[in-house]
């Protein structure tokens, strides 16, 4: 009984994973691609993520949470907002330690995963769960 009820909870994570692999190589691409086109480290986070919230909302809210539920994107831009900030004020903390941002954003991007699923979970989507 408690394997079934866990077995749903698995699934969305393991679907949350994979939706992230393909959320985060498409901000990664859009940062790299600033980067390389001479933006500051932190406008070019900014940049993947406002590019990356729409696509985000939809794959996250369809595939993951199983929502089409449009009224919730204020909600799920507040979080990202505040992962944003977060993921900016580590990546200046890597980048002053000495770490290229190239290679500083990749290192935060598995902490950054895991704290979005979580903000996902409770503050977005938390009715629209399967």
């Amino acid at each position: 009984m408690i394997a079934r009820a866990r077995a749903p909870d698995a699934r969305r994570f393991l679907r949350f994973i994979a939706v992230g692999v393909l959320n985060t190589a498409f901000g990664y691409l859009v940062f790299a691609a600033g980067i390389i086109l001479g933006l500051s480290p932190e406008l070019a986070l900014l940049v993947a993520t406002i590019l990356g919230v729409t696509f985000n909302f939809l794959t996250t809210g369809r595939l993951v949470f199983n929502s089409r539920d449009a009224g919730r994107l204020p909600r799920f831009v507040l979080v990202y907002a505040a992962i944003y900030a977060l993921n900016a004020l580590a990546l200046r903390a890597l980048v002053n330690a000495g770490i290229p941002s190239l290679y500083a954003q990749p290192i935060l991007m598995p902490i950054v995963t895991i704290v979005t699923f979580l903000s996902m979970r409770r503050f977005v989507f938390q009715e629209a769960r399967l």
